[in-house]
């Protein structure tokens, strides 16, 4: 809720939300698999002579005073389940009750183009009072989704999950099944949410570093080393707590399409197998998935089997899916705890034998921080000791450093390996310079003069930053998770032009990395390296050629692209033919995370020196200043979207797609 801004933490939203009238305002909405507790986990089943009816349409949202709309599939947020079947043809009938064009795609389907649901590239779009029919054949299992790709509709509630079931035996064996659809709301208007991040790239983020954060780097730093930090990130213009675009601030976090006090319940029995298909429909939010007490094997990643692992926690991108197998080992409840990446809210569901039951709900952890691996540094050839990074910062010439407020942007110039020429001048992110906004900390001599004028500019006060939140001490930097993380490439001189402000100098392999905030939990985290496919490699040859790309961006005026280009501005797309193998190579010169998705095939990422056994997935998690490649071979022609699933991302211009051709 947008008003509940300075709210101290999401726990105290969620703990009232019964009393606004939320969780009748949700709970109205929610499909009958969110209430496996009361009732059946309805589904519709499709194949053969059984043909899906589907009907988009608004549908009035009221609670509180405020009053909305979302964009409903057959009346529920989320849509009901479709359930396939390996080797069946599906044919759907999609009705448009809007008022404007709508869309369905289906999330990680091997489908022709012209079924495959993009307007613009692959079909014109379902008008108003129409209705299109899609018909394929299924040639797959396991868990995936649709949503819609017209506009920002996904935002509004179009999203729903796919099971599709093996046409044989299922390597997987379990006795019970829940699907777990995450997903984030808001009453805002997507289109507005964008306008406000245009105009302030923080704007929902209201964890901003505080004067307090700058007292204790001065404790551990020094004084010198303290203001130099802040300048970098001034002059970088970044914010080290910018974890994710659109927060707790205003997202409602949902689990099947309730909040946390809906208490979304899974009946499950002691002892018994049971699978969990965790689907991230969110539009904006990373979350990090753990049950405190059970462990979790996964067993499939984006519908594809895998060898198990069994970790404690995961981090789900958007629109990854997560199949796991717990077993609950005695009769008691455990929650299904999902935190968003920046640790500003959460939502939770709850597995036990009976309903009615709940279990302890964990504590928000403190917000994570990036660092200067995520920036792309330069490591080696930084030398500034006493600062508490855990690894060598940036090495600056800022002459005396006697204040910020006499620091002019070209006294950084002396910072190694940074490319300048994209810094436009302006305001620095991150660092609120109104009134109230360097208060006296007590028992702390602020003094007269230049030092004390520097100390009250330099303490970087965001909004909201007087208001603690329950789990999140504002402490200094983290340390630097990455470091380890062995470089497998350095940036070439071309910084992609002005549509984007930096460029990662360093590229690392990052694959063997937790997910940002995880990396000192203290417990099994799931990461890229420990996925193998469970079956060998349809197409072990080696790629016939690479394509490298760029994710590119400013994060202050929210544009984004690839190779420094929005999608409005790009030339001709990519060219590949049918059973060419094609190695794609992306770069992230950002400091977000990008889950990037490529339609119409399976991409094998390059975890492993064992090609056999490369996993296979349609959204592959970029981290910051991360180069990783993947190997593809399409076998349909056509055009088939390529583009980064934060929906926001996509829409502020980071979208392509590839052209297939027949074979020559």
């Amino acid at each position: 809720m947008d008003e509940i801004k300075h709210d101290r933490g999401r726990r105290r939203f969620v703990q009232s939300a019964a009393a606004l009238g939320v969780l009748d305002a949700f709970g109205a909405l929610a499909p009958a698999y969110a209430q496996t507790a009361r009732g059946g986990n309805t589904e519709i089943r499709v194949g053969g002579d059984r043909v899906a009816d589907l009907v988009i349409a608004p549908t009035p949202i009221e609670f509180g005073g405020r009053s909305g709309s979302a964009v409903t599939i057959n009346g529920t947020v989320p849509g009901p389940i479709l359930r396939f079947r390996e080797g069946e043809t599906a044919t759907l009938r999609v009705t448009n009750r809007l008022t404007h064009d709508t869309s369905v795609h289906w999330h990680g389907l091997l489908v022709p183009s012209d079924m495959d649901g993009v307007p613009g590239v692959s079909f014109p779009g379902i008008r108003p009072g129409e209705t299109f029919t899609y018909r394929y054949r299924v040639r797959q299992n396991g868990t995936y989704w649709y949503h819609s790709h017209s506009a920002l509709q996904e935002q509004l509630g179009h999203y729903a999950p796919i099971v599709i079931e093996p046409a044989g035996r299922d390597p997987v064996a379990f006795d019970r099944e829940h699907v777990v659809m995450l997903s984030d709301w808001t009453f805002r208007d997507p289109e507005r949410a964008i306008a406000k991040l245009k105009k302030e790239g923080g704007y929902f983020n209201y964890q901003q570093r505080t004067l307090g954060d700058f007292v204790k780097d001065v404790r551990e730093m020094g004084w010198s080393g303290a203001v130099k930090d802040r300048a970098m990130w001034a002059k970088m213009r970044m914010d080290p707590t910018d974890i994710l675009d659109v927060t707790g601030s205003t997202y409602t976090y949902l689990m099947n399409g309730l909040p946390a006090a809906g208490n979304w319940t899974g009946l499950v029995r002691s002892g018994e197998r049971v699978r969990l298909r965790f689907i991230n429909g969110s539009s904006q939010t990373y979350f990090n998935v753990r049950i405190p007490g059970l462990p979790m094997t996964i067993v499939q990643a984006d519908g594809q089997n895998v060898q198990p692992v069994t970790v404690d926690e995961f981090q789900i991108a958007t629109a990854e899916t997560y199949d796991v197998i717990v077993q609950p080992q005695a009769e008691q409840a455990y929650t299904v705890f999902a935190e968003s990446m920046d640790r500003s809210g959460y939502v939770r569901g709850t597995l036990a034998t009976r309903p009615g039951l709940a279990a302890p709900v964990p504590a928000l952890r403190k917000r994570p921080l990036r660092n200067m691996v995520d920036m792309g540094m330069d490591m080696e050839s930084m030398d500034m000791p006493g600062m508490s990074h855990g690894a060598k910062p940036m090495a600056m010439d800022a002459g005396s450093m006697q204040g910020m407020a006499a620091m002019d942007h070209g006294s950084m110039q002396g910072m190694p390996g940074m490319d300048h020429g994209a810094q436009p001048p302006g305001s620095m992110p991150g660092m609120d310079m109104g009134a109230g906004a360097a208060k006296p900390m007590p028992g702390m001599d602020m003094g007269k003069g230049k030092e004390a004028d520097a100390m009250q500019q330099m303490a970087g006060m965001g909004k909201g930053a007087d208001k603690s939140m329950p789990g999140m001490k504002m402490e200094g930097m983290e340390s630097m998770a990455g470091m380890d993380s062995p470089i497998n490439g350095k940036h070439g001189p071309d910084n992609h032009g002005r549509g984007n402000t930096m460029t990662a100098m360093v590229q690392r392999n990052r694959l063997g990395e937790p997910g940002t905030g995880l990396a000192d939990v203290g417990h099994r985290v799931l990461v890229y390296n420990d996925l193998k496919a469970l079956e060998p490699s349809r197409d072990p040859r080696p790629p016939q050629r690479e394509i490298e790309m760029h994710l590119t961006g400013n994060m202050e005026a929210f544009i984004w692209g690839i190779d420094g280009k929005k999608f409005s501005e790009s030339g001709p797309p990519p060219m590949v033919r049918v059973g060419e193998r094609v190695r794609l190579t992306m770069v992230n010169d950002t400091m977000m995370e990008h889950p990037m998705h490529l339609h119409g095939v399976f991409m094998e990422l390059n975890n492993t020196a064992d090609p056999a056994h490369r996993p296979r997935k349609h959204t592959i998690n970029v981290k910051p200043a991360e180069r990783v490649s993947l190997d593809f071979t399409y076998d349909e022609p056509g055009n088939f979207a390529f583009h980064c699933h934060q929906l926001f991302h996509m829409e502020a211009g980071m979208f392509g797609f590839f052209n297939v051709s027949d074979p020559a």
